[in-house]
């Protein structure tokens, strides 16, 4: 059964090509949400889909690309569900 989760990841993570990064790796798991930039320098978002793929895109968004630097990732169950595809919204 899918499930869903928003997530909160702070550190340099914007301008490094992080959310374009996001995208790719949650499409390659077939994952729908979508990904933002927010004011106070942290990028923001929402997951949905199965358990291996949420916990896969979980994974890397503890990483990042390789110019990010991540320090924290929130990741909190949510109740909302995404529509189809995995987008970047204006943050």
């Amino acid at each position: 059964m899918p499930s869903s989760y928003r997530f909160v990841v702070r550190g340099q993570v914007q301008g490094v090509g992080f959310r374009f990064s996001a995208v790719a790796q949650a499409r390659r798991w077939r994952l729908s949400g979508w990904i933002a930039n927010r004011s106070d320098g942290a990028v923001e978002g929402l997951a949905s889909g199965e358990a291996d793929e949420l916990a896969a895109l979980r994974a890397w968004l503890e990483r990042g690309p390789p110019a990010a630097r991540v320090e924290t990732v929130e990741w909190t169950e949510s109740a909302e569900r995404a529509g189809p595809g995995f987008t970047i919204q204006p943050g």
